[in-house]
């Protein structure tokens, strides 16, 4: 069996003096806190970016057409 993994259930981003403090948790009640950079943040952004522009390329792209091989 694979391993449980937690849901997300928590995520705060705030600032702090030296950057920013992000805290994730999950619904086994586990919280993670951790300090980032604003360059830490921005690569974070990036990242989801990418990732969603995949998905929505995948969700924009016309189906194949079967009359094609005619």
């Amino acid at each position: 069996m694979a391993e449980d993994i937690p849901t997300l259930t928590q995520f705060n981003l705030a600032e702090s003096d030296d950057g920013y403090l992000l805290e994730i948790g999950g619904s086994d009640g586990a919280v993670l806190r951790v300090a980032a950079s604003a360059e830490q943040i921005d690569a974070i952004i990036e990242a989801l970016d990418a990732l969603l522009s995949d998905e929505d390329d995948a969700v924009d792209e016309p189906p194949a057409s079967d009359n094609d091989a005619d």
